[in-house]
Order: structure tokens, then C-alpha cells, then sequence
């Protein structure tokens, strides 16, 4: 009898990048790179490329969750990586989807600015996201603004874990906190796991590069690629660290756009 497959499945929720760089376009590329098959449900089509955001075409609620039901109706999948959300009633109806099939390898980037500093959450969504959707994800990955808006206040370098924890719903959700904002020879993120109550810091020589756009949503497309492999979860988060530093490493060779260029997704296909 023939032997069957099936991949590792990983359903990405996000907006488009036609630049190619960051959104579903990051998060497919990196899927693939990191062993997975992904798939999209896309929830805006942006108007961007690496210098700026210049509008955003929200894609209606009903077809965001047509797209989704039909993926997992169909084809089922191991991860889930949800990226922007633009309003607080996709929040909801997304939440909703995904509930409805008991799913739990949820990463959640909650994508609320762009490299670029272009804003793309409503700033009504962000008290939404925090009710309705982070508490159901299995972990979030918040950059340092991100993280402070979350919060409602700055955080410090030496707050880091604290600010991590506090970010985690009692324990529930666990934490990859970014410190990509910060200056310094050295990057050392923060990961709070609250499903084991334990605190990694997680450090890597900074590059020189202004490519990095699309880093949130390639490391946290990664993180669920490596969770959709039966990775712990802290090793998942590991891998994902590793991958987008060299990403990052390997693309800051390369001039793409006029702005902030993308990191390179298939670095290690690269000879």
C-alpha cells in the first residue's frame, strides 16, 4: 500500500504586501523556508512598499471568514500566525472563526504600526485585540511600542520581564517580547513561557542593516511554522530567533526599494 503524506500546515491571517516584503507575502515566504505549507486568509490588501504605507483596503468581514472556513474546513491546519487586523470587528469575527475548531497553536504578532511608522490598527481595535483575541492565543509577539501601548505606559530595558509577564494574562498567554527598539551591539528579547512559568533571554549581535522590514511578521511566521513541527514551545521560539537573525544577516547585503528592504526569507537555500 502507497505510504500517504501530509505537511505541516500553517494558515496565515494578514494583510498583503505587494512589495513583498513584509504580511502574508513574509509570512508564506518564511512558512516555506521553514518546512511548512502555508496558506492566507487575507484581511486587507495594503498599499505599500519599503519607503511608506500609502492606503489600506480592508477586505469585508464575511469574506475574511469565508476564507478561513474554507482553509480549515478543507485542508485543516497545525498553526495558526495572525498578523493585521485592522478593526475591532474582525477581531471579534476572527476570534469567533477560529474558536470553532479548537485550534491551539495561535501566534498572534498584533501588528499595530508599520517599519515605516505608518499606523494600522484603528486605535479603537487595540482594547478589543486585548479582550477578544490575545487571551486565546497560545503566545503574542510584541515589539517595544507595541508592548507599550499594550500596556499603557513606557517600559524600561530593565522592565523587560516584568513587563512580559504582566503582559500575559495571568499566566495564559505566553510572551516573546522584542527589544529590536533598543540601541545597543546587542538584541536580547524576553521570553516569558506561561505555560511553564519560566523566563528565557534570548540575545544576538544587532546588525547594521535598514533592512527590516517585515521582521515581526517573518519571526513570528516562524515561531508558528516550528510550533506546526511539534517543537516545544520554547524551542520554537528559539529556532524563530535563529531564523529571522539570519534573515536579517544574510539580506543586510542586498539593497531592495528605497526604504527599509526586506530581510532574506531563503538564506538557507542560498549557496
Amino acid at each position: 500500500m502507497k505510504e500517504v503524506y501530509r505537511y505541516k500546515r500553517v494558515l496565515t491571517i494578514a494583510g498583503s504586501d505587494p512589495s513583498g516584503g513584509a504580511g502574508i507575502q513574509a509570512d508564506l515566504k518564511t512558512v516555506s523556508a521553514c518546512g511548512c505549507y502555508g496558506m492566507s486568509a487575507v484581511t486587507a490588501v495594503v498599499d505599500e512598499n519599503t519607503a511608506g504605507v500609502y492606503g489600506v483596503h480592508p477586505v469585508p468581514v464575511r469574506f475574511v471568514e469565508g476564507q478561513i472556513r474554507s482553509v480549515l474546513d478543507d485542508i485543516g491546519t497545525d498553526a495558526v500566525k495572525i498578523g493585521m487586523l485592522h478593526s475591532s470587528r474582525l477581531i471579534v469575527a476572527v476570534r469567533k472563526c477560529l474558536e470553532a475548531y479548537s485550534l491551539r497553536n495561535i501566534v498572534l504578532d498584533p501588528v499595530m504600526v508599520a517599519t515605516s511608522g505608518d499606523r494600522l490598527l484603528q486605535e479603537k481595535a487595540i482594547h478589543t485585540l486585548k479582550k477578544e483575541l490575545i487571551p486565546v492565543a497560545r503566545i503574542i509577539t510584541p515589539n517595544l511600542p507595541e508592548a507599550a501601548i499594550l500596556l499603557g505606559g513606557e517600559i524600561k530595558e530593565s522592565d523587560f520581564v516584568r513587563a512580559a509577564q504582566a503582559l500575559s494574562y495571568n499566566r495564559r498567554v505566553s510572551v516573546l517580547l522584542k527589544a529590536g527598539h533598543l540601541s545597543g551591539d546587542t538584541v536580547t528579547d524576553v521570553f516569558y513561557n506561561a505555560e511553564d512559568n519560566t523566563v528565557v533571554k534570548l540575545a544576538s549581535p544587532r546588525i547594521d542593516t535598514r533592512n527590516t522590514h517585515g521582521t515581526g511578521c517573518t519571526l513570528s511566521s516562524a515561531v508558528a511554522a516550528f510550533l506546526a513541527r511539534q517543537l516545544p514551545l520554547t524551542e520554537a521560539v528559539r529556532r524563530g530567533k535563529e531564523y529571522i537573525h539570519q534573515a536579517i544577516k544574510t539580506g543586510a547585503a542586498y539593497t531592495t526599494g528605497t526604504g527599509h528592504g526586506p530581510v532574506h526569507h531563503f538564506f538557507g537555500w542560498w549557496k
